[in-house]
């Protein structure tokens, strides 16, 4: 079974919640932060939260990992810190 690139995948949603024109010419990287480099906005990270919580289930919460984080964490948070997130959390059970 193939291993699925948790970072290619949040990059795809990242597109799709900020549209592909937003990313013309700029590469996601580990290192791209959420505020500064993204400009996402709250409702922005709302989406891409469901999106999260559709692709993984519960077991990825966004908002209750941002909700952990003082402000200057998360106006800091890059994609790679997500992509940690994502891959620690316990896969689902297949059945």
């Amino acid at each position: 079974m193939p291993e699925i690139d948790v970072l290619d995948e949040v990059v795809r949603m990242i597109e799709e919640v900020v549209g592909e024109d937003v990313l013309l010419g700029m590469e996601v990287t580990p290192e791209t932060t959420f505020s500064d480099d993204l400009g996402l906005e709250s409702i922005e990270f709302v989406a891409l939260a469901e999106r999260l919580r559709e692709r993984y289930g519960d077991r990825v919460d966004l908002v209750a990992f941002l909700g952990d984080m003082d402000i200057d964490e998360i106006m800091a948070m890059t994609v790679g810190r997500l992509v940690d997130h994502i891959e620690a959390q316990p896969a689902a059970s297949a059945g």
